[in-house]
Parts: structure tokens; sequence; C-alpha cells
């Protein structure tokens, strides 16, 4: 299977609109010869992630929930607090299926 890869520039895009780019590359949701239960996608390189367009306002208000795994371990931190890099590939991360396939192809989601 022939791998290639993209380059995606983040300049002014906004997070949730660029991840669902990315994710469909990495999927292989562009390819032909698509099969949801496949691992087809493309390497994806995202550039210029610091001049993601982001709103400081949802910035300040948004949470981001995660889980420790153990009883009451439900953790939320403002979305302020992460990096570009970070919240891209939360967003990401929760746009590919939940399946054994998402560590594979999150592995080929390269940012800067």
């Amino acid at each position: 299977m022939n791998r290639t890869l993209h380059t995606v520039d983040a300049t002014l895009l906004t997070p949730g609109r660029l991840a669902s780019r990315i994710a469909g590359l990495l999927m292989g949701k562009h390819k032909p010869d698509y099969l949801p239960y496949t691992d087809c996608g493309d390497q994806v390189k995202v550039i210029n992630t610091s001049a993601m367009k982001l709103n400081p306002k949802k910035l300040a208000v948004t949470e981001i929930k995660y889980h420790t795994l153990h009883p009451g371990g439900l953790k939320r931190r403002l979305a302020k607090t992460y990096t570009t890099q970070q919240l891209l590939r939360h967003a990401v991360n929760n746009m590919l299926p939940k399946n054994k396939l998402r560590d594979r192809m999150l592995k080929r989601l390269t940012i800067e």
C-alpha cells in the first residue's frame, strides 16, 4: 500500500475544520479503494499551527474532559492551558473511528 505525505498549512484555519480534513486524510477517505475496516490512509504533516485561528473567548470557556480510569477520576482542564498542537491532536483524535486502527492512524500524524 502506497502512503503519500500530505502537508497541510494551518494558517488562518479553525481547529475543527482543519481536524476534519486531517481525519479524512488519515482514514484514507479520499482514495477510491477506501474500506472502513482497513488502514489505507496517508501520512499527514501539519505546519504553522501557531498561526491557527483560535477564539480567545472560546478558549477561556471550553473545558476538555478526560478520565484517569480510577473511581471519581474525571478531570477537567480549560482549553487555554493546552498548546495549539495539543488542541489539534485532541480534535483529530476525537474525529477518528473508535476502534483498533485509531492508534495506527494517529502515529502517522506529525504536528509542527
